[in-house]
């Protein structure tokens, strides 16, 4: 007997044990996002191998030197988890007699510590021909696996200009429109300062006016690269104090307008915006998901460190009240900017909705409409408005035919302001207090004369019945 009920102990030890690992798994799941694994990042070295790197470098020429430091660096690489490397080379396969503008070609495909294989290609390659940077770019865009969430870096190491007559820059920026890679970076060897700038559009440049130089270059660029980076966006009041949050933000690529990062913005116990991490090689159009929305173009970071985004928006709240409840059912507010035809946010009344400090008018979706014009909503206040109660119009007859519903001015005019249906008069309308008239005929009526004509008055929450041709 004993043994049995060691037995249930354990078993039931084991269930408590397997309720908890469950408990917690879900809680994973639900309180937080599930931590995403690091992207791959993929290093395409593009080296210019053209005749003009035979020139002399200080003790040296500009190839032995460009080959000694990118093996260096290959090796440094080589340590890198997550982390894949591959070498194109232009210029090397053709004389400059053959003019050939297609001389580009994959020596070291992408893989893991593959640094061996790229320094002794390195070592076989003897400069030759052209230049044709803007080919070579063309033909990155197989070079990568196809990987939705790797980084795909370039860089370019060139000691001149596109031989070929190609654009460059254009291509640079249509291959990173569509995500083939993040902006390149461009090392210049020996460049004219005039020219600098026709190689700056293709990416991040970078002038090695000497040895030293290059080395640093080559050093900082794949600390930019693979460096992390944070970001805190500071969301500022009036007075540019950082006390607004709990807004959805989102980052987008600026180039392909897809949404990088998704966040609802945090403020820790002591009033400070959380940091997150973010890749500083893309450009952003940051849009703070306020009403209406906040939007900030073109924001970089500086790779490798900690990086402040400061955001103007104050924001008030709106409460709609009407004061009691409606026979008609929850009831809605179009708000739109002052002045604007679009409509922002269609508010329930009983509900709290956050706007950007500024001038609003308001619609109620009653009938008559009724429009508040130039409604201020004021910074870290809440402004409320109160609407009469609504009154309920039921209209019971179920008859075929044509009528309309009017308002009555006190002064006897009257104002139209809705259609009855034709295909069944039957209506219930939620209707501001007031006196209406309702005119109608029936569509068997064979003349004018035989039109019903009733004037009723509607009371805040109550209901009207009115019976076409039946009083």
């Amino acid at each position: 007997m004993a043994q049995v009920g060691a037995t249930l102990v354990k078993q039931l030890v084991s269930l408590v044990l397997l309720f908890v690992l469950i408990v917690v798994a879900t809680s994973a799941n639900v309180y937080g996002q599930a931590a995403k694994p690091k992207p791959k990042t993929r290093i395409l070295f593009l080296l210019d191998a053209s005749g003009s790197m035979l020139a002399k470098w200080e003790d040296s020429d500009r190839m032995q030197i460009a080959k000694k430091m990118l093996a260096n660096l290959a090796d440094s690489l080589n340590g890198y988890d997550n982390l894949e490397i591959a070498l194109r080379v232009y210029g090397h396969q053709f004389g400059r007699e053959s003019n050939n503008c297609k001389d580009t070609k994959l020596e070291v495909p992408f893989a893991a510590k593959n640094a061996g294989a790229i320094k002794k290609k390195l070592q076989q390659i003897i400069p030759r021909g052209n230049t044709p940077i803007t080919y070579s770019l063309q033909q990155t865009a197989g070079d990568f696996p196809v990987d939705p969430d790797a980084r795909n870096v370039v860089m370019l190491i060139t000691d001149g200009l596109d031989s070929c007559g190609g654009d460059p820059c254009e291509t640079s920026l249509a291959l990173q429109k569509k995500g083939i890679f993040l902006r390149p970076f461009i090392i210049g060897i020996g460049i004219a300062k005039e020219y600098e700038n026709q190689l700056s559009c293709i990416g991040q440049y970078f002038d090695a006016t000497n040895v030293e130089t290059f080395e640093h270059v080559l050093s900082d660029i794949v600390n930019l690269a693979l460096a992390p980076t944070t970001v805190s966006v500071a969301l500022e009041n009036m007075k540019g104090q950082a006390t607004v949050s709990n807004v959805n933000m989102t980052f987008l690529n600026s180039l392909t307008g897809k949404a990088e990062y998704n966040f609802v913005h945090y403020l820790d116990a002591q009033g400070k915006p959380d940091q997150l991490n973010i890749d500083a090689l893309v450009s952003y159009n940051l849009v703070i998901n306020t009403t209406p929305p906040v939007i900030k173009k073109d924001v970089t970071f500086e790779p490798g460190k900690h990086n402040v985004i400061r955001v103007f928006a104050p924001q008030g709240e709106l409460f709609l009240s009407h004061g009691s409840t409606s026979p008609y059912g929850q009831l809605a507010t179009i708000v739109r900017l002052a002045g604007s035809d679009q409509t922002l946010c269609v508010q329930r009344f009983g509900e709290r909705q956050k706007y950007l400090v500024g001038k609003y008018d308001l619609e109620l979706l009653t009938l008559p409409r009724i429009v508040m014009k130039g409604v201020d909503i004021i910074d870290g206040q809440t402004s409320t408005i109160k609407y009469p109660a609504p009154g309920q119009l039921n209209v019971s007859s179920q008859l075929q035919g044509y009528g309309s519903l009017y308002l009555l001015h006190e002064d006897g005019a009257q104002e139209w302001i809705y259609n009855l249906p034709e295909q069944n008069s039957r209506v219930v309308l939620a209707m501001q207090p007031g006196k209406y008239r309702i005119v109608y005929r029936l569509k068997s009526a064979l003349g004018s004369e035989f039109t019903d004509v009733q004037d009723f008055t509607i009371s805040s929450s109550t209901t009207t019945t009115v019976k076409i041709f039946n009083r």
